[in-house]
């Protein structure tokens, strides 16, 4: 995983906020480890006592932790606002996790069979600019699976036009992508998501997965394929880092099949086939939004969810 670690200060009502550790590809890096995947972050963890929590946080859920760089800055903070269990957030600026350098990750794909990256450090200067030209090198070097998340957050990309664009170069360079329809609608407006995804793997990708929060989940694959399927019934106590925690589970489910692969991806996967591997993500997701935070669930919570 490469990208930030953010602190989520959440409302726990009568004016109490409860800071916990989230950032997309923190959460995402968290949940494939408690899954039983090895797992690495590439991240730039500030000095500051929310760095401590950040390493904690990552070291008990098996994270590896070699590739973390200690920042001189602050650490990112994301003020979450709940409403009907859905999640808002507004950030801190000038964090560690944005600062990254083309020497700082020249070290990428350090043994890696899949690179996972997104989200805020994808697309805020002035960092971007050399994770973008590292995984452009992955990319190139056909070794390696990049998975993407734009994850998008119009308060900070207030112009729909220029963040399709910043969105549009990580499509391409990526052969899984995974959006929401919230992100897709505010970048392209009310078109079909069919005609997104179709852009998105004309682009590049080999497989798009678009998730519409109740309403479950749909994938398009290169070779034409069109799979939906449900949502895991679960009751919610709020969304924070299901998407990640979807992404976990879409990740490892494509590494159980030994598809975690360019080729494999490439050339499409069997739609009886994909329609497990998003059952299986829904159902990490489900195990998530039934608690709050972003507290993806372990691979024995799995096991035992799938065996009710």
């Amino acid at each position: 995983m490469a990208g930030e670690a953010i602190i989520d200060v959440v409302p726990e009502g009568d004016g109490v906020y409860l800071a916990r550790p989230g950032g997309s590809p923190l959460n995402v890096a968290v949940g494939l480890a408690r899954l039983g995947q090895p797992t690495a972050l590439a991240g730039r963890l500030s000095a500051d006592p929310f760095g401590t929590v950040f390493r904690q946080h990552l070291r008990q859920s098996g994270v590896d932790l070699r590739h973390v760089l200690t920042a001189p800055e602050p650490s990112t903070i994301a003020l979450v606002e709940l409403s009907a269990g859905q999640a808002r957030y507004e950030f801190s600026a000038g964090g560690s996790d944005f600062q990254w350098t083309d020497a700082e990750l020249s070290f990428l794909p350090a043994g890696a069979a899949a690179v996972h990256f997104g989200s805020l450090a994808s697309w805020l200067p002035p960092g971007d600019a050399a994770l973008g030209t590292a995984i452009r090198r992955l990319r190139a070097s056909g070794e390696v699976l990049i998975s993407y998340d734009p994850n998008v957050r119009p308060a900070l990309q207030p112009e729909p036009d220029a963040a399709r664009e910043q969105v549009e170069r990580s499509v391409a360079l990526a052969h899984v992508v995974k959006a929401s329809t919230e992100d897709v609608r505010y970048l392209y407006g009310p078109v079909d998501l069919e005609a997104v995804a179709e852009r998105w793997l004309d682009l590049g990708a080999g497989l798009v997965v678009v998730t519409a929060g109740a309403d479950g989940a749909t994938a398009w694959t290169k070779p034409g394929a069109i799979v939906r399927r449900p949502v895991y019934p679960a009751a919610v106590a709020d969304t924070v880092g299901a998407g990640d925690a979807l992404t976990s589970g879409l990740l490892d489910a494509l590494a159980r099949r030994e598809a975690l692969r360019p080729a494999a991806i490439l050339s499409g996967l069997d739609a009886g086939e994909l329609a497990q591997i998003l059952d299986e993500a829904n159902l990490v997701a489900g195990l998530t939004c039934a608690r709050p935070g972003a507290n993806p669930p372990w691979r024995a919570e799995v096991m035992a969810a799938t065996a009710d």
